[in-house]
């Protein structure tokens, strides 16, 4: 029985260590552009969820693509009907790793590299992107723009609109993390 006890404690101290190494943040914001020649489009949402482990330093993300709100509710309709197809593939999702040193525990803005896989409309396509981790009073902030083209996700736009929506989509990602209690 001692013995037993003393497992259940080393087991919950670990678990308490693990998880002072992990911030989350339950409102990432998430946006796109995308700039054609008949039409701009712009979308946003700030239902991303993400979680980084200072330890590690791996970073996930995860967004409903159903949240995404646009300035035309027929966008947003088709977005989510014809071209990303949200009922069949509901969510756009990244698993990486930040490749740059960067000390979480002093306050200052680090200029990183984010190595990892990018899940978009049930595709996987390897992304290595530039971005910014900034350190302050305990807090963690991830910011990122980069370039995502539509065909290495298999997103499909009907020759009748192709003038309408851009082959290459800025998408930009702002996270405050706040650490797992």
């Amino acid at each position: 029985m001692k013995n037993l006890f003393l497992v259940i404690c080393c087991l919950l101290l670990s678990v308490q260590a693990w998880t002072q190494d992990v911030y989350t943040c339950r409102n990432a914001q998430l946006s796109f552009f995308s700039s054609a020649p008949l039409e701009d489009i712009e979308a946003k949402t700030d239902k991303g969820v993400s979680a980084i482990n200072i330890k590690t330093k791996a970073i996930y993300f995860k967004v409903p693509i159903s949240s995404f709100e646009f300035k035309k509710k027929l966008m947003q309709e088709h977005f989510n009907e014809n071209y990303l197809e949200s009922d069949k593939y509901p969510f756009a999702e990244f698993k990486g790793n930040i490749s740059n040193d960067v000390d979480f525990s002093k306050d200052g803005t680090y200029n990183v590299t984010v190595s990892g896989t990018l899940n978009i409309h049930g595709v996987g396509k390897q992304y290595q992107e530039k971005g910014a981790v900034t350190v302050q009073g305990g807090r963690i902030t991830t910011t990122s723009t980069f370039n995502v083209s539509i065909a290495d996700h298999k997103v499909s736009i009907p020759r009748l609109v192709i003038k309408n929506v851009a082959e290459v989509v800025a998408v930009t990602v702002n996270a405050v993390y706040t650490a797992v209690k």
